[in-house]
């Protein structure tokens, strides 16, 4: 009898269900097929969530409970799935599991018997068939308990098929979601530049998508505006953020803003509509390829590495925090001279590349790398350093910039930097009178040289700076065959050079000759502001015909930094 009842209802329920991939379409096909199977008054499907509660996700019958949430366990439904077995129960209001009474004073359905199977499926459980009151005043009895049983093997069944094409489907909008964000990454990254461009980059996510970008284009006075960045976070909210902060930053930096007032403008703006908890670590600034000096702020990221030609190296650690924190934050200006020498940036990525043994390479890990492969090209140095890194363990998105600086086929003897204040003059001329000892100068000009040094610096502290001060001022000396060129430079507002000129030697009053000592002992020299901020004054002195130390007599074999 049971199966004579059963076979044309299993067929035209198997029928029904592959008529349909579509979860909803499916639920709305099951339940209806059910609750006209059973005679029943209702039928309900209820989908177990992830969090272990059981939500309707379909139903027919006088009441609409769809979105009707049972906690995990609780209930008829809940005993189902939790025991496996099919419940019967005759009289719904003696039973203690029977969680409709809040609905019957809501709608004023009343429940009588209830019959509810658990959608098994090879995975565990996936949800519970429920249906209410057997039409006519009638109770359901075994037979039905069986027929209800047999009628959620196929429904499961569909249903799980269902819910897999569901996820597949998710899966695919998924990938292309994070194919058309890695396209719209890709498309802000600047456009490779062939030839002697000083500047070449890599990126290399870690995943599909990359929290890390870089960024550098032309500004109108022929230097180089350049940025790097790598957000907080994995997934697609830190690739939007990256988009944002990557548009934020080539906005702001086509203005020509000095850096640090560059990262304050991106940091105001990020602060207004970043999400709780995450954060962009950048660095940005301008480099000028005519003469090498470079400027930036870094914001919270890992230290600039500047690599020079005879192997010396130098760490330039953030000096600001990461963006987006907090508004009104100052970050600091850095700066460097690039003659014959190379700056690298590059995102944490790259220094948390592990060993076999799980240690982390490490910024002196890549300070020594990139010493050995500093005779190799620019481009073909930063590829051999990423294939060595691709052989390690790789945890995140590597980025990569370098600046080549020019190459002034000049020897730098000297670079010393010292606070503004006359206390640290004597031991500049100190550091200055030891590199000429060695450079060929005869005393007499060693001894001009020092007295002309001395005045250009204390002029900087005395009118530049307006007094001594925190701030620094760097000397540098080099070496150019015969010739030897001396540079300070400042971070004092710039100086009008035309303003600055040898006073008539007629007028009777003291002080006032630094610039008649220089412009009588140099064979030039030249005042100018920087383009990153402060002023240059660069001198060239051409020794005697037998005054350079043709032999190497006492020559100094390196930089000396301070």
């Amino acid at each position: 009898m049971l199966e004579r009842r059963l076979l044309p209802l299993l067929a035209d329920l198997s029928q029904q269900l592959a008529a349909s991939l579509d979860l909803e379409s499916t639920l709305a096909r099951v339940v209806t097929l059910i609750a006209d199977a059973m005679a029943s008054e209702t039928a309900s499907v209820f989908l177990l969530e992830d969090d272990g509660s059981m939500v309707c996700r379909a139903c027919c019958g006088p009441v609409d409970i769809r979105g009707l949430r049972i906690e995990g366990g609780r209930g008829i439904v809940g005993r189902a799935i939790a025991s496996g077995e099919c419940q019967i129960v005759r009289d719904a209001r003696s039973d203690p599991d029977f969680a409709g009474r809040s609905i019957e004073s809501d709608t004023g359905f009343v429940t009588r018997s209830v019959l509810c199977a658990p959608l098994l499926t090879a995975d565990g459980p996936i949800g519970a068939l429920q249906v209410l009151n057997k039409q006519g005043l009638q109770l359901f009895d075994d037979e039905d308990r069986d027929a209800l049983r047999v009628l959620a093997a196929p429904t499961a069944l569909a249903l799980n098929r269902a819910r897999l094409a569901e996820a597949l489907l998710e899966q695919n909008r998924i990938r292309r979601e994070l194919s058309l964000a890695r396209r719209l990454q890709r498309s802000l990254l600047p456009k490779r530049r062939r030839g002697a461009y000083p500047v070449r980059s890599i990126n290399l996510p870690a995943q599909e998508i990359s929290g890390d970008f870089y960024d550098f284009f032309d500004l109108p006075d022929g230097r180089v505006a350049f940025a790097l960045g790598d957000v907080a976070g994995k997934g697609l909210d830190a690739a939007f953020l990256m988009v944002r902060c990557a548009s934020l930053l080539r906005w702001a930096g086509k203005e020509g803003l000095r850096p640090p007032e560059w990262l304050a403008r991106v940091n105001d703006e990020l602060s207004e509509a970043i999400p709780p908890g995450m954060f962009v670590c950048a660095v940005a600034g301008s480099y000028d390829p005519a003469t090498g000096d470079v400027c930036w702020s870094s914001a919270g990221f890992p230290p600039l590495l500047r690599i020079d030609d005879d192997g010396s190296s130098c760490q330039f650690p953030a000096e600001g925090p990461p963006l987006g924190i907090l508004r009104g934050l100052s970050f600091p200006a850095q700066s460097t001279r690039l003659c014959d020498a190379t700056l690298y940036l590059f995102s944490d990525g790259v220094t948390d590349v592990r060993d076999g043994e799980g240690r982390t390479i490490n910024v002196e890990g890549i300070e020594q790398a990139l010493s050995e492969l500093r005779s190799l090209r620019p481009e073909a140095r930063l590829r051999r350093l990423v294939r060595r890194l691709r052989t390690l363990r790789v945890t995140d998105d590597i980025t990569f910039m370098s600046l080549q600086g020019p190459k002034s086929g000049r020897h730098e003897l000297l670079n010393h930097r010292f606070c503004a204040h006359p206390t640290e003059l004597a031991g500049m001329r100190h550091r200055l009178g030891e590199v000429l000892i060695g450079s060929g100068c005869s005393e007499e000009d060693r001894q001009a040289l020092v007295l002309a040094l001395d005045e250009a610096a204390s002029n900087v502290i005395r009118h530049a700076y307006a007094g001594p001060c925190d701030h620094t001022i760097e000397l540098s000396v080099q070496r150019e065959g015969s010739d030897l060129w001396f540079e300070l430079q400042d971070e004092a507002p710039a100086v009008d050079p035309d303003k600055v000129k040898p006073r008539d030697l007629g007028e009777c009053r003291p002080g006032g000759l630094g610039v008649n000592i220089i412009d009588a002992l140099m064979d030039e020299w030249d005042l100018s502001p920087r383009p990153s901020g402060g002023n240059r004054l660069l001198m060239r002195k051409r020794m005697r015909a037998g005054e350079s130390n043709s032999e190497g007599k006492g020559e100094h074999d390196g930089t000396v930094h301070h």
